[in-house]
């Protein structure tokens, strides 16, 4: 991994936030922050205090331990996909749906 731990962790901050559709304005408010502050932060330039962190969270409706799972970015489509295949495996049909649902929304479908 060539970034270093801050610049992935704040970019895994900044992903959530993307992938949830919010800006950083109205997360920033949510977690009771500056925006500045929060862009600071997505870029890797500083370290969030833990309570902080927990607000984030709260705002992106994620566990706080989102923020520290960061993945290199995978490029080959068929060992992503076999990677989707691997985490629906063993779901009940309930959480299937909802994995349905969520991606249609997210491709507009």
């Amino acid at each position: 991994m060539s970034m270093d731990i801050q610049a992935l962790f704040g970019s895994r901050i900044r992903s959530i936030r993307d992938g949830a559709n919010l800006s950083r304005e109205v997360v920033a408010e949510k977690s009771d922050i500056n925006a500045n502050y929060l862009g600071e932060i997505e870029r890797g330039e500083k370290w969030p205090s833990l309570e902080v962190i927990h607000r984030l969270a709260g705002a992106l409706h994620v566990s706080p331990s989102a923020f520290l799972e960061f993945e290199s970015e995978e490029l080959d489509a068929s060992l992503l996909q076999a990677k989707l295949q691997k985490l629906l495996a063993k779901r009940t049909t309930e959480e299937l749906q909802q994995a349905t649902r969520v991606l249609k929304a997210m491709f507009r479908m």
